[in-house]
């Protein structure tokens, strides 16, 4: 399975932070926004990703990121120079899918819960067709929203509807097998100009293949894409890391643990960054797994 970030979009709601510089490079609390994405692809077990962002703003995530092999990833870059919509990823990403199987994740997303990396394994490996996240919103009609029945099988898709029929908003994380890229290339624009990831998720809930996979109580899911959610974001993330002493989307410890890189790998990147908190405490995570 290959991995797609999409960090594009002028990030228009987020002016004036964004008239300089990408939504996706603006922190988190004390990492830069893309590490959340590129954490979830990491526990995904995925290790080939693209980064997808307009041009002024790929320079700069390349300069944050490299090619990735500090990481023990393969990370490459495209552009999309207009939101064009987010299916637009899998026409643009075609080549780097190749024949296989792909995840998408929104490049503003953050998610967090005990036991997300084995719910995230074992969707790669269930996966027919296309599966989608959901999380429990408050106010449903703000969001595409998925409806399941008294077996948990998903049977409608409703983008922000007026009388929602769950609370169950679709998350922007996304399996799909290789049948996406010829579906989303196959899509009409709607009405905005955009080919909407919605009309992608209706086509493989015709054909019956398409699955809900529930992300309820334990897990969190926030979208950073306004000022008042970046803000709740960095927030959350305080309060976890002041509480436990762990880091959320420490991307370096993710790629430990996982195997992608080993700890001398580890310690030196902590060592590097030794001034401030962060990469003391990849020093001590190297010492700790050593």
């Amino acid at each position: 399975m290959k991995g797609i970030v999409l960090a594009g979009g002028s990030g228009t709601r987020m002016y004036p932070l964004t008239l300089a510089t990408s939504k996706q490079l603006l922190a988190i609390y004390n990492k830069p926004m893309v590490y959340y994405p590129l954490s979830v692809l990491m526990l995904a077990g995925i290790r080939e990703i693209l980064i997808i962002s307009t041009p002024p703003s790929i320079p700069a995530l390349r300069a944050l990121l490299g090619d990735g092999s500090q990481l023990g990833l393969e990370l490459s870059y495209a552009e999309q120079d207009e939101p064009r919509g987010i299916a637009e990823a899998f026409i643009i990403g075609a080549g780097h899918i190749g024949d296989g199987d792909s995840a998408l994740i929104l490049g503003d997303n953050l998610f967090h819960g005990s036991g997300f990396p084995d719910l995230l394994r074992t969707s790669r490996q269930r996966l027919d067709g296309c599966t989608l996240f959901g999380h429990p919103v408050s106010d449903p009609e703000r969001y595409g929203i998925g409806e399941v029945d008294a077996a948990g099988a998903l049977v409608s898709i409703e983008e922000k509807p007026l009388r929602p029929r769950s609370n169950n908003a679709i998350t922007g994380l996304y399996f799909y097998d290789n049948e996406v890229v010829e579906i989303s290339r196959s899509l009409a624009p709607s009405a905005r100009g955009e080919l909407e990831i919605t009309d992608v998720n209706l086509v493989y809930l015709k054909q019956g293949r398409a699955r809900l996979e529930r992300l309820g109580r334990g897990f969190t899911w926030l979208d950073a894409g306004t000022h008042d959610s970046l803000l709740a974001a960095s927030q959350y993330v305080q309060v976890i890391e002041k509480r436990q002493g762990v880091r959320v989307a420490c991307l370096e410890e993710i790629a430990l643990r996982m195997g992608y890189i080993d700890v001398d790998s580890c310690y030196r990147r902590g060592s590097d960054m030794r001034n401030s908190e962060y990469g003391r405490y990849l020093m001590e995570i190297a010492e700790t797994v050593a």
